[in-house]
């Protein structure tokens, strides 16, 4: 009986060492020529995750305004869409909760910053810090937030 592992010469088959290292050297080229564009798209989409994030937790406060007339206190925060106010006036008229489960943090884990307006008619301050968490920043660390959108074109 014949071992299947050995041809009719008496050779093993199977690739040899220098064969497998010239293709691990080929593989770990194009690893590194791809590699890097790969992840700079990663970046960019947390960026463009964050800003889309933004618009939809500017519209919930927004809605919520209309409900009970004022923007959340700087204590209440972005919770006010979720949870019912303390205040029994504000409590009759809020008709959350404005999203579905919990206020999301931001694409690098940290939570949205929200200032109220500082005064009548000003906007109020939504941001993410970007990828590092503190203000300013530039690229990816960028700050990114209601002020900061590019805004948007009039419908005529």
């Amino acid at each position: 009986m014949r071992n299947n592992a050995f041809t009719n010469s008496g050779y093993m088959k199977g690739f040899t060492l220098l064969e497998m290292l010239v293709v691990l050297v080929i593989i770990g080229l194009l690893v590194s020529m791809v590699g890097p564009r790969l992840f700079s798209k990663v970046d960019s989409a947390k960026v463009q995750t964050a800003a889309a994030q933004i618009k939809l937790l500017r519209g919930a406060i927004e809605t919520m305004r209309m409900d009970i007339n004022v923007y959340p206190t700087e204590e209440q925060g972005l919770r006010l869409l979720t949870d019912q106010p303390a205040d029994p006036a504000l409590r009759q008229r809020w008709k959350g909760p404005y999203l579905e489960g919990a206020v999301p943090p931001d694409p690098w884990g940290n939570p949205y910053q929200y200032r109220p307006p500082e005064s009548s008619g000003q906007p109020f301050t939504l941001i993410s810090f970007g990828g590092d968490g503190k203000p300013g920043g530039s690229g990816t660390d960028q700050d990114v937030g209601v002020d900061t959108l590019a805004p948007q074109p009039s419908q005529n």
